[in-house]
Formats: C-alpha cells, structure tokens, sequence
C-alpha cells in the first residue's frame, strides 16, 4: 500500500473514533451489525450526549440500508421471553446526561436491509431529535464487537409490532 493510501487509512480510523457533534447532541462510539451475512436486519449502537442545558429526545432515524429504520428496545414478558418492540415516542436524552443504545437494549433496528452489513463498511444513518433536528452520523459495521458485559440477552427474544 502506498503511504498516500496508508495516510488516508488512518485518517479515516481515526475520524471514526471521534464523537461527532451537532446541535449540542454528541454521538460516541457508533457501530452497526447484521447477526449473519444473510439477515434481513441489523442494529446501530451508540452513546447519545446531550451537551446542552435543555432535555432533548431521539424520536426516530433513517437510512438507505434498510426499507424501514425504527427505535426498538427489549422487554420482557410475563414468561420472561424477551421480545423486541418499536418504541415509537423515542428515547429521552436528559440535559447534561446521555442514553446509551446497546444490544439487548435500547437501540436504532434496520428492517429489511437493502444491502448486505459487511465488516468494515460504512453506513450512514440520519438520526431525528425533538429539538436538535436531523443528524447524519456514519457509522462503522462491526460484525466482531462483542457486548459488553451486563448487556447479554439470556432470554428467547421475538420480534413483535
């Protein structure tokens, strides 16, 4: 590889690290992930900031990798099955404060992907808050992160609408 090429390789890793930040909302550590090459859908994870002194709330996202872009979280049933649902009034971001998006939790679910989530591909997302308007993170594919500890799903999980 050339240094030109290596240069911009490295440029574009780091670039991946920083949090963006628009209109006061910060986003850290972004990564999206499909379970297998053939899935019909996949997930972003992130950590929401909000920096300013006025509560604010993701209320929804969009992308062109997917037909439908919804919030989801995970709840469990009265079996204890974990089942995933829209959360359609969005996620709360309290002022000064963040909300995490985490597997097994609250995060952004790509329905019907319009393109395979390949390791190390770049997908852009446009995420919609009440008060911060529209912004467009991209945001890395890594189909190798493991979660983090405390964020397993031990329970069966359905998809339900």
């Amino acid at each position: 590889m050339s240094l030109k090429k290596s240069a911009f390789a490295a440029l574009a890793a780091i670039s991946f690290a920083l949090p963006a930040l628009a209109d006061g909302i910060m986003i850290e550590d972004p990564y999206a992930r499909a379970s297998t090459m053939m899935s019909q859908s996949g997930a972003a994870f992130m950590v929401l900031k909000n920096m300013t002194d006025s509560d604010d709330r993701l209320v929804g996202a969009s992308s062109d990798v997917a037909e439908r872009v919804e919030l989801h979280t995970h709840i469990s049933d009265a079996q204890g099955v974990m089942q995933m649902v829209e959360v359609e009034e969005g996620f709360p971001i309290p002022a000064g404060g963040s909300h995490a998006l985490a597997r097994g939790g609250d995060h952004v679910m790509f329905l019907g992907l319009t393109r395979p989530l390949q390791q190390g591909d770049v997908i852009q997302v446009t995420l919609s808050f009440e008060k911060a308007g529209d912004i467009t993170v991209d945001i890395p594919v890594d189909l190798q992160r493991k979660p983090m500890h405390g964020q397993m799903n031990h329970g069966t999980m359905k998809m339900t609408n």
